[in-house]
């Protein structure tokens, strides 16, 4: 069979489905057949749906109960709102951003990117050493390419590292010494309490 034999048999079943027709019937309104009675029968109710159906009857009285309290409250909206349009700024910041970033940008978060995946292979053994190495080397990475913010977070975490140090030495002092200020005062309520009943 020639090429083009080979190419018509297969190509001329294709097209013809591609083709769209009408087709014309005619109806004989002189049957001796009658027309079938449609009839509509519902369906079997299966597993998922009972089961949806009976969490939402479960879950009805507590959905009522949140949208009469929550809902009418306007506590709620106030508590809620600026989260949202916190998270709404923060992420109409980064679509701007990330629209036309810096060129340096996606070569930064690479290497960023990478270090920490080093950091993972290297962390062989403990799950402090998981923890540490990659978080380590993408601090280390990320101060590199940018010194000034690594600079301010440093400060920062200075200062939270000192308060949180004064704060845990002064509960460690008040535990080795076996009183604490809360039981102090325990303890004079009670004797000031006895001495009046006396």
């Amino acid at each position: 069979m020639s090429y083009l034999g080979k190419i018509a048999k297969v190509a001329v079943p294709g097209a013809l489905g591609l083709m769209s027709g009408t087709v014309f019937a005619a109806r004989s309104f002189h049957s001796d057949t009658p027309e079938p009675q449609l009839r509509y029968k519902e369906p079997e109710v299966g597993h998922v749906e009972q089961a949806a159906a009976s969490l939402r009857k479960t879950v009805e009285p507590y959905i009522s109960w949140c949208q009469v309290c929550c809902c009418t409250d306007s506590s709620y909206y106030k508590t809620v709102e600026p989260g949202v349009n916190t998270t709404q700024s923060i992420v109409k910041d980064m679509y701007v951003f990330l629209n036309d970033p810096p060129s340096e940008f996606f070569p930064s978060v690479g290497v960023i990117g990478f270090s920490g995946i080093l950091g993972l292979y290297l962390a062989k053994g403990s799950r402090i050493k998981r923890l540490m190495f990659p978080t380590g080397l993408m601090v280390l990475s990320t101060s590199m390419f940018y010194p000034q913010h690594a600079a301010s977070v440093a400060r920062t975490t200075k200062h939270y590292i000192f308060s949180w140090g004064s704060e845990g030495r002064v509960v460690l002092e008040e535990l080795l010494r076996g009183k604490s200020s809360s039981k102090d005062k325990v303890e004079k309520t009670q004797k000031t309490a006895s001495q009046k009943s006396s």
